[in-house]
């Protein structure tokens, strides 16, 4: 699984004309999956999401975890995280895993976000969706875990 999270004042999903999706402070992640990937890379990934100290304390240092702040999580799925544009122009997705394998461990990712007592928001797997993010730092990390 790969995540392109984000640090943000703001961010929502749309899709077809109607917000599914709102969060003010906290993280969006545009979230992949590989066909490698299994539930426990899901659960991997949601306790490190949980535990990233990328907040500002009192001193303007990052020492401030998401819960400690208060902050609320946007998910988006994103197969085109696992595209490859090295050769030709035009990108091949082989690496992302079918629907049918990602839709699953997307949920459980989600679910694992919220048994840690996170809010969190979604878009829908699998629609065309326009995604809003007001990026705050920027604070940008790319978090991978893949099967053994």
């Amino acid at each position: 699984m790969r995540i392109v999270l984000q640090r943000v004042a703001h961010a929502s999903v749309t899709i077809g004309g109607q917000t599914v999706g709102r969060i003010e402070r906290g993280f969006c992640l545009l979230l992949g999956v590989t066909h490698s990937d299994t539930p426990a890379e899901a659960e991997w990934l949601a306790e490190k999401v949980a535990g990233l100290r990328v907040f500002n304390d009192a001193d303007e240092r990052m020492n401030l975890s998401l819960a400690e702040v208060g902050g609320a999580l946007l998910v988006i799925s994103q197969f085109t995280l696992y595209g490859d544009a090295s050769k030709g122009r035009r990108p091949s997705f082989v690496e992302a895993a079918p629907p049918e394998q990602a839709q699953p461990l997307y949920e459980a990712f989600v679910a694992a976000l919220r048994v840690r007592g996170l809010r969190v928001e979604t878009g829908e797997f699998g629609a065309r969706m326009v995604v809003d993010i007001q990026n705050e730092g920027p604070v940008t990390l790319i978090l991978e875990r893949s099967a053994p």
